[in-house]
């Protein structure tokens, strides 16, 4: 039995208090959602959001304060617990395992033994009612991030949960597949789902929620109406200030060509993967180039083929700053001046474990950190804690692991870690991915200020806002083709919608011409 009414709430959390060793994590938190609501924890990177929700989930025992789920005062030791109330989570960092597939990694997390080829089409049926293709037969490790995301989101629907947290669902994923997301969530309110909301994009919130709750240095600093606020207000109440603008700025004259794709073919050795084919694009000093697309069309292979993790059977078919490096590997591609930011934070944009002093030696010790085949420490702290400072990383300092930073931090450091390598040519994947509207303006700005130095930058996005913000020029990628360039200023965010289902103009004239359904 429950003490439960209308007016009781599916989940009230009350003192809630995390400490560890170099922050306060959750200090006093109190928090209710009601049933069918849709609430918004808002707050900026390292404010105590995904701490708070990993206390609800059973990731973490919390320090002091009480949970109650339907009125009565639980503990919640462990996710298989919490799933057992009735709770699931999309974490922001994904929980699976990569040499698994998809239709095994679901079947982790659902109680019971299961017949895969029923589940499988179980996940096949799923995905399509809620516009979240996936195949079911894939492994992990191969999928892009978009498409892991809705590995997440749909193991998370199976559970039937009568909460359903979600932590930043919608980074990745596309505008037309954002609004397919909001229908189904939508629908699980009205069907008496309670929904915990964790993002940075404030138009969301305003559009979606219900309620939101502000937190701030682990505090609960208010609560507001989403509908009755606006973007800018909202971030005020996050940040206590207002954000600085960003100035775009109009583009040197034609600059140097530091990157050069010239007739890109290159296979794939993953049965699910995307060939690109006759991959064709130049970006000069002075200008930033976007990359747009739905995940899974191509950018992975086309970021390995470009930093050098993958060699390429026509060495001429990659040029960086005037070379031919497609048989060059990413170290020699650095040694010309690249530097690059993976879509993975955590294991390939910086090592878990590691600190950030030594994540900062992998990728920046040409800075004066190596001397006679000798590592100087000293010289990488320094590096690392003018990262910190400069790029505002909230952290326990130099020494601390970078698996102890939350996504956003983590991402300010690896993105002002290539930033302050004075890069010629500087290629990042998802350069917001998971950052707060503060800290997502702090790096445009500096990727802004960076092209005006004379630095080429290319950006793979599926965040068309961003693509729109800081671009230059842009251009489409679709089943492993690129669509003609445009000039951000001559396209809006309608016409490159289409160009990502492979509608561009010319397209059927291509080989093989892309289309995604």
């Amino acid at each position: 039995m429950t003490n439960q009414t209308p007016e009781t709430p599916r989940l009230a959390i009350k003192g809630i208090r995390k400490v560890y060793p170099s922050v306060v994590a959750n200090d006093g938190i109190d928090l209710t959602v009601m049933p069918g609501e849709i609430h918004a924890v808002l707050g900026e990177n390292g404010a105590g959001k995904s701490t708070l929700m990993k206390v609800i989930y059973g990731v973490i025992r919390p320090d002091e304060g009480e949970i109650l789920w339907e009125g009565q005062a639980v503990t919640v030791p462990n996710p298989a617990q919490a799933r057992a109330l009735g709770i699931g989570m999309v974490f922001q960092h994904f929980s699976l395992f990569e040499t698994l597939t998809v239709v095994q990694n679901v079947a982790l997390a659902l109680p019971g033994d299961f017949d895969l080829p029923a589940l499988a089409k179980r996940i096949e049926e799923v995905s399509e009612r809620y516009g979240l293709p996936v195949d079911p037969r894939r492994l992990v490790h191969a999928l892009s991030v978009g498409e892991r995301q809705r590995v997440e989101i749909i193991r998370c629907l199976l559970q039937n949960p009568r909460l359903l947290i979600l932590d930043e669902p919608t980074s990745v994923l596309t505008p037309q597949a954002v609004r397919k997301l909001f229908e189904t969530l939508r629908k699980l309110a009205s069907e008496g789902v309670s929904i915990l909301y964790i993002s940075h994009k404030l138009d969301e919130i305003q559009e979606l929620c219900h309620r939101a709750t502000v937190l701030r240095g682990g505090r609960v600093t208010g609560t507001c109406i989403p509908s009755q606020e606006t973007p800018k207000t909202m971030a005020r109440m996050m940040i206590g200030e207002d954000l600085p603008a960003c100035s775009h700025g109009e583009p040197g004259a034609e600059g140097e060509l530091r990157l050069e794709l010239i007739s890109l073919d290159h296979p794939t050795d993953d049965p699910f993967g995307t060939q690109l084919r006759n991959i064709c694009l130049q970006v000069r000093s002075g200008e930033i180039v976007g990359i747009a697309g739905v995940s899974g069309n191509g950018q992975q292979e086309l970021l390995r083929a470009i930093s050098g993790e993958e060699a390429v059977r026509d060495h001429h078919a990659v040029r960086v700053c005037g070379q031919d490096v497609g048989h060059l590997n990413p170290a020699r591609r650095r040694t010309l001046g690249m530097c690059f930011v993976p879509e993975e934070r955590l294991g390939r944009g910086a090592v878990p474990r590691l600190t950030l002093t030594e994540n900062a030696l992998l990728t920046a010790h040409r800075k004066g950190m190596l001397s006679g085949g000798l590592i100087r420490f000293k010289v990488a702290q320094r590096f690392a804690e003018d990262c910190i400072a400069r790029f505002d990383v909230k952290c326990g300092g130099a020494g601390s692991e970078a698996k102890s930073l939350s996504g956003g931090n983590l991402q300010k450091f690896i993105v002002g870690r290539e930033i302050m390598q004075d890069p010629k040519l500087l290629v990042l994947a998802q350069p917001t991915w998971g950052v707060d509207v503060g800290a997502a303006s702090f790096i445009r700005r500096s990727l802004l200020e960076l092209r005006s130095s004379g630095t080429a930058i290319l950006v793979i996005s599926e965040e068309l806002e961003e693509l729109f913000e800081i671009c230059d020029r842009m251009v489409v990628i679709a089943k492993g083709t690129l669509s003609p360039s445009t000039a951000t200023s001559e396209t809006d965010v309608e016409e490159i919608g289409m160009w990502m289902s492979g509608m561009w103009p010319g397209a059927a004239e291509q080989d093989g011409a892309p289309h995604v359904a």
